[in-house]
């Protein structure tokens, strides 16, 4: 009886372990078309992007001449990335509606 026991007490504790530690359904965002963002306005300083941008390529040259070519790699990445993130936010400056009624 007593090993019944322990073993039920195991199994309930195991179920609600995973229960309690379960996202609710309510939390889970939901990706919808035409969804509005609540976050606030997103700034792009790109002349210190650009900056980051060259450094990582100089840092990248530095590596590459050194023999540490994955590290170098990985510095060219983030500069891609941070291009990318550029390119970005002159898209979006771009394709910005005017302001309303002007």
């Amino acid at each position: 009886m007593t090993r019944r026991f322990t073993t039920l007490a195991v199994s309930a504790a195991i179920a609600g372990g995973v229960l309690f530690s379960a996202v609710p359904a309510q939390a889970a965002p939901v990706a919808e078309q035409g969804s509005v963002s609540v976050r606030g306005p997103i700034t792009c300083n790109i002349s210190k992007m650009r900056q980051q941008v060259a450094s990582h390529k100089s840092k990248a040259a530095k590596l590459d001449n050194l023999g540490y070519h994955k590290s170098a790699a990985k510095e060219r990445a983030k500069a891609r990335a941070i291009q990318a993130r550029i390119q970005q936010c002159q898209d979006a400056d771009n394709d910005a509606p005017g302001p309303i009624g002007g």
